[in-house]
């Protein structure tokens, strides 16, 4: 039998053992951009040297650019 101290929240939680972003998935979504030929080269050359797809690797440079150019609101 539950009682309402089971569902109360407590003052601090351990999350020392935890792993960050286990349950996230980005939702991809599929567009269509136009980008130069030796933009393309350079990401798929990459790629295949670090044996990722050159879409993540896209996106992996895309995010980082976001993070360092970010205005705080």
């Amino acid at each position: 039998m539950s009682t309402k101290n089971d569902y109360e929240m407590k003052d601090e939680y351990d999350f020392s053992q935890g792993v960050r972003g286990r349950f996230y998935k980005p939702h991809k979504k599929s567009t269509t951009i136009r980008l130069d030929d030796d933009i393309i080269l350079f990401f798929k050359k990459k790629a295949s040297e670090e044996k990722i797809g050159y879409q993540t690797l896209l996106n992996s440079a895309l995010r980082e650019y976001i993070k360092n150019h970010a205005v705080n609101e």
